[in-house]
């Protein structure tokens, strides 16, 4: 992929540099392009990919001498397999592939390098002894392709982790097979149509709330069914009565997530399960928020019959990157004869004294198989493992305390300076996370969410959420996690104010940020139409 070039220009005036101001000040943004107070170095060398290193001949390493009799390539691999022409490959020596790798990773912004209050997203800190456990030779050297009998390990991990995923949820029956929360999101809208189909009935409709994640509609569309949006109250939950107008036979499903997205527990949870199983429907938990409850309470105690994991939310299997993830999903007693196939069971041997492990195929009514293989099996080490460490009273503390901060957090941010820019959307105790709204920032100091986003880089904070949900003006989620400390959000809260200050007497520093990144602000709709998505060879 090639990168954008980095000028290091103000975003307004492209003769500007970054250490010149717009009225031709160049010692106005020293101290922001040195960055001494994020501890952030600007990175001023030019951007190359590593095929622009590439010099023929360069080696990185070389193979030892051949030690076992040589074969002809004829023999190995059929010609009509090979290439017919080398792979364009850079050649580079071995300093400049470490620098290359040294390079892009400090061009990025993860949670071992600063604070990521990523609202809806659950951006915890993911205990490196769990990296440790899941590069153990037994697990990350497992073929997945092994006979159940020669796995029994890894399949009693698996088996281990579905019990303690059923008992954190309030349901049963579990199945990892999930890549992803989106694809756990489908699995149980396909169970929900299973379901149906068996009965008999064709309903045609799911129903989401307008606080929803952006993937749940998307889901539905794929499952085929038509998206009907429920409102929220002024409380910042599900408007009962809307729902009850909207829930009919032709409803399949409603798709939820208590606390929302909002940050506000829904206190109508059992009304509004009585109204969608009153139509047949089923009650479908979005567990992208699941982190605000562990241990406190239960989807399946609501009276939800579908739920969804997020191990990398919830669990500290490590979030985003492009990287494996998992979407594991928990049902109840009706919904369990359609999980996918195959299923991790415990069987015991004949004599009744051994436990064996192993993958149940026949199963009438699944819905299928959802992915090859049984997941993504080092996902399941790491959150399993996080699990075990922390044992109930510690997954109900660490939801206690994630509520803890957010609500702390919220009141650092309802002080003068700070709140007549940046208002709570629904002031109330909050659980895990909250929505401000940036509309009288914007009016007064004419500045958007996304510029103080953006500001906050240059700070070595990595921005909230921005513009979701939709139905807040100029929203801003926030979520700060367990795992934060109170200095670190009392510096967030200082930072706040310090841009809005900034903001009063001159705009323009946050409508130019950032300005200690490698890459300035970028044109987002530019490259959303037109992206760069190959490099020549």
């Amino acid at each position: 992929m090639s990168a954008p070039t980095n000028d290091n220009r103000l975003h307004g005036d492209p003769s500007i540099s970054a250490h010149e101001g717009p009225h031709g000040d160049r010692s106005r943004f020293a101290h922001i392009a040195n960055a001494p107070q994020t501890g952030i170095p600007f990175q001023r060398d030019d951007v190359t990919t590593i095929y622009e290193r590439s010099v023929e001949g360069r080696r990185a390493f070389s193979a030892p001498p051949l030690d076992v009799p040589a074969r002809s390539l004829d023999e190995l691999i059929p010609a009509k397999l090979r290439r017919s022409a080398s792979a364009r490959l850079p050649q580079v020596s071995e300093p400049e592939i470490v620098r290359h790798y040294n390079r892009l990773s400090k061009r990025n912004f993860d949670l071992d390098t600063g604070f990521y209050p990523l609202g809806s997203c659950t951006m915890k800190h993911n205990p490196k002894l769990h990296e440790r456990v899941a590069a153990l030779p037994g697990n990350a050297r497992l073929h997945p392709l092994q006979d159940p009998k020669r796995a029994q390990g890894a399949l009693e991990l698996m088996y281990g982790l579905q019990q303690s995923l059923g008992e954190i949820a309030g349901l049963p029956h579990v199945s990892l097979q999930p890549s992803a929360g989106s694809h756990g999101e489908l699995a149980g809208v396909l169970l929900t149509r299973a379901y149906h189909e068996d009965r008999g009935e064709k309903r045609t409709k799911v129903l989401t709330p307008d606080t929803a994640h952006g993937t749940n509609p998307a889901t539905v569309t794929m499952a085929g069914y038509e998206v009907v949006k429920v409102g929220t109250n002024a409380d910042g939950g599900v408007d009962v009565e809307d729902l009850r107008a909207k829930a009919d036979e032709t409803v399949a499903c409603l798709m939820l997530t208590n606390p929302n997205t909002l940050g506000v527990f829904d206190a109508n949870i059992e009304e509004i399960a009585r109204i969608v199983h009153g139509v047949g429907a089923t009650l479908y938990y979005d567990g992208a928020n699941l982190n605000a409850i562990m241990g406190v309470t239960r989807p399946g105690d609501m009276g939800f019959d579908i739920v969804h994991f997020n191990l990398h939310k919830s669990f500290t299997q490590p979030h985003g990157g492009g990287g494996p993830g998992a979407g594991p999903i928990a049902v109840s007693e009706r919904i369990a004869p359609y999980l996918p196939v195959p299923q991790v069971v415990k069987r015991s041997e004949a004599n009744g004294t051994a436990a064996v492990f192993d993958l149940e195929h026949d199963i009438p009514k699944s819905i299928g198989k959802l992915r090859g293989f049984q997941g993504n099996y080092g996902v399941f080490v790491r959150s399993y493992a996080y699990i075990r460490s922390l044992g109930a009273e510690g997954l109900r503390e660490a939801s206690e305390v994630a509520v803890l901060n957010a609500n702390y957090l919220l009141a650092l941010l309802r002080r003068a300076g700070i709140a007549e820019y940046l208002p709570a959307a629904f002031d109330r105790i909050c659980m895990h996370e909250f929505v401000l709204s940036g509309a009288p920032m914007k009016r007064d100091l004419g500045i958007r969410t996304l510029d103080l986003a953006k500001r906050l880089l240059d700070h070595g904070v990595h921005p909230p959420t921005v513009y979701f949900p939709l139905l807040v003006d100029e929203a801003l989620l926030l979520e700060p996690t367990e795992t934060e400390t109170k200095e670190t959000l009392d510096d967030f809260a200082a930072v706040i104010a310090e841009i809005l200050a900034e903001a009063k007497q001159d705009p323009q520093i946050a409508l130019n940020a950032p300005y200690t990144t490698p890459v300035r602000r970028l044109d987002e709709a530019g490259a959303a139409k037109r992206p760069v998505i190959r490099q020549p060879l």
